[in-house]
């Protein structure tokens, strides 16, 4: 069982770090750096497509990783 979920952990973190790595950033350009964080604070801009599947996956994994670390560090 503690092969099957070491085995498993290891799977979802590689997802999780690639899923992380394809996401763009925040303030990407030179908007974001005159503006900072107040065009997405006040702007109506909400996440669409491809970026919103990237951040409800990277919040699926994240809890799954901590779920499995959790589990792997009871049973050991």
């Amino acid at each position: 069982m503690a092969i099957f979920l070491t085995i498993l952990l290891i799977i979802v973190a590689m997802a999780l770090i690639t899923v992380v790595l394809l996401q763009s950033g925040k303030s990407a350009g030179l908007s974001g750096a005159i503006s900072g964080g107040a065009e997405t604070l006040f702007g109506k801009q909400k996440a669409r497509g491809l970026d919103l599947v990237l951040h409800r996956t990277t919040v699926v994994l994240s809890v799954l990783f901590f779920v499995l670390t959790l589990t792997i560090a009871y049973f050991a």
